[in-house]
């Protein structure tokens, strides 16, 4: 989220920066709508300041004894009392215009960040190791893992539809493996991330924070009670409204029409969300339709999309000191992406899953420290790479190839024998206090005077289902199987080959 203070006193510089990643000028319209805002809110105070001092006045008057003058101040006050509340809603929703509106615009790229439209513009920054030579022509993964028997992508098909899959035997604790070898990589000395166990279940201003919602709402997935489990709830409800708020000789007809709406909503599915508009409509029943929809939204979870989510906004709504960071956390964790752009896109194997197990590394800290934090984020995730003995290189992102929380990222992409390309294994982004303004998640300086908004990191330290296709691909023999690296095989129990 931006600070519209900023945008005020640098249009010029928030629209260029807006054209680097290929947008168009945002400032003057940012502006027009912060103008409505104020303005509806310096009419609100006007009338909360001329109300409270009529009222003063009232006082006078009466100490007057000039009842003239203190009836026209009552209706005056009375008349302000009247017209605030509709003043308040438009406040609100002006602000909330400006809000929705910010919420919608990427971060700003810092001004070291490659020029460029896509990833064709995207920069090396290094490389480590070198490419394999195979005395057979390498295969893919999924060719090795189906060979295998231990990779099976039809009965998972069957079991969620496509882009999952089932790892057994070897491959399956190969994949264990990983993930606990990144972990201890990352918890242990020099790299000291603190491991944490998070809901993979999350509230909308949670997705908020971090920026998945509201633009990428069709990324998700989402879950929450089925409507069945609201409707006691609702008719409840309902019984009051008819019954203790409007008892009047026309509450059996309009309870009728109550059921009539209903028994329409509840029967008939794929009219549920045609049924939901025209019950909103029904003005007599609005309060009911808020309610019924405030509860179902209470119950909404989103699947994370990756461990980033929960751990950032560990520091959500609070106020740290200033010797707590930087905060390093990390964890491993199941995540779930819709692909909703990515039909047609790595179609076979485990490139593109809608479920995969991926190591996240995230990082709270101060403007000063962030940058260094960011490269030093980039090494933890590198280590993992170089222990298991893995080529990759390190691309700097182009300004339009940024993702839309980031001022700068590294992408880390390891080289696929079977796919002769790199393919990214790990994403290392620096947001500054964009997601902090989102989520309210502020430090307080050692002083103890000020009170600032912390910066916050987050990378793939890295994603174990690429780090499994990697290995498989890298470490593949002339007869199909797999040697297990050395940095792996105690915890493979010793294992150094899966095979048939």
């Amino acid at each position: 989220m931006h600070d519209i203070r900023f945008i005020r006193d640098n249009p010029d510089a928030f629209d260029g920066a807006l054209k680097r990643r290929g947008l168009e000028p945002q400032a003057q319209r940012l502006i027009a709508l912060d103008e409505q805002r104020r303005a509806k809110i310096l009419a609100l105070e006007t009338a909360q300041a001329r109300r409270n001092a009529a009222s003063k006045e009232i006082g006078e008057a009466k100490k007057n004894r000039d009842d003239e003058k203190a009836k026209g101040l009552l209706s005056e006050v009375a008349a302000l009392k009247e017209s605030m509340p509709a003043m308040e809603a438009e406040e609100k929703k002006a602000s909330k215009a400006l809000d929705d509106a910010l919420a919608e615009i990427p971060n700003l790229p810092l001004d070291e960040v490659p020029e460029g439209k896509d990833e064709k513009d995207n920069v090396e920054h290094h490389r480590f190791g070198a490419k394999r030579d195979y005395a057979f022509p390498p295969k893919q993964h999924f060719d090795l893992g189906e060979a295998l028997g231990q990779m099976d992508f039809e009965t998972a098909a069957k079991l969620s539809g496509a882009r999952f899959v089932i790892l057994k035997k070897g491959l399956a604790r190969l994949e264990r493996a990983l993930g606990q070898f990144m972990l201890d990589v990352h918890t242990s000395e020099p790299h000291n991330y603190t491991e944490v166990a998070p809901p993979i279940l999350v509230r909308d201003e949670v997705m908020f924070g971090t920026a998945q919602l509201p633009k990428f709402e069709e990324d998700q997935f989402q879950t929450g009670l089925p409507d069945r489990f609201l409707w006691d709830a609702v008719d409840s409800i309902m019984e009051e409204f008819f019954f203790d708020r409007i008892a009047t000789q026309n509450t059996r007809q309009r309870f009728d029409d109550w059921l009539a709406m209903r028994n329409k909503l509840e029967t008939k599915p794929l009219e549920k969300k045609e049924a939901l508009k025209q019950f909103m409509e029904l003005e007599r029943y609005s309060a009911v339709a808020l309610e019924f929809l405030e509860r179902r939204a209470d119950s909404r979870r989103w699947l994370i999309p990756t461990a980033e989510v929960p751990l950032t906004n560990l520091v959500r709504e609070s106020i740290v000191d200033e010797a707590q960071l930087p905060m390093r956390f990390t964890a491993c964790t199941p995540c779930f992406r819709a692909e909703a752009g990515a039909a047609g896109k790595d179609t076979r194997g485990m490139i593109r899953q809608h479920q995969f197990t991926k190591v996240e590394l995230v990082s709270i800290t101060t403007p000063e420290q962030s940058k260094d934090e960011h490269e030093r984020m980039l090494a933890c995730a590198e280590e993992v790479l170089k222990r298991l003995d893995l080529h990759y290189r390190v691309m700097t992102l182009c300004a339009g190839d940024m993702g839309f929380a980031a001022q700068k990222t590294y992408d880390i992409e390891v080289w696929l024998p079977g796919q002769n390309m790199y393919r990214e294994i790990s994403s290392c982004s620096i947001c500054g206090e964009f997601q902090a303004r989102r989520m309210n998640a502020r430090y307080r300086t050692k002083e103890g005077r000020t009170v600032r908004h912390v910066h916050t990191l987050n990378g793939s330290g890295v994603a174990v289902g690429r780090a499994l296709i990697a290995v498989m691909e890298t470490y593949q023999q002339a007869d199909g199987s797999i040697a297990v690296p050395d940095a792996l095989q105690s915890y493979m129990g010793g294992m150094k080959k899966i095979e048939k």
